[in-house]
């Protein structure tokens, strides 16, 4: 049998934004135009002094994940029957980070 598509079923529906994104609101627009870059780097410098002086959990988790980006998930299985598979040959993850 033969596999179908249904993709070109979807109504001429395109998954992609025409013209103006319907995600952004008007307080993210007002927020764009009240930050400046200098804005932006006060909030960064401050969130790392916390991460560092204060030695924050949160501040310095917040500042890594924006600075490094988030950590690659990972999973660890282990064989307490003593063979070993290889479970990331039959598994395939989307990195979205990338």
């Amino acid at each position: 049998m033969e596999k179908i598509d249904k993709r070109k079923f979807n109504g001429g529906n395109s998954t992609k934004s025409n013209g103006a994104d319907k995600r952004k609101n008007e307080y993210r627009t007002a927020l764009e135009q009240a930050a400046t870059v200098e804005d932006v780097i006060s909030v960064i410098k401050m969130v790392h002094t916390k991460a560092v002086s204060k030695q924050d959990i949160k501040a310095a988790q917040l500042f890594l994940e924006y600075y490094l980006g988030k950590p690659n998930q990972s999973i660890d299985i282990n064989s307490s029957e003593g063979f070993n598979i290889d479970f990331r040959n039959l598994f395939t993850f989307n990195d979205s980070n990338k």
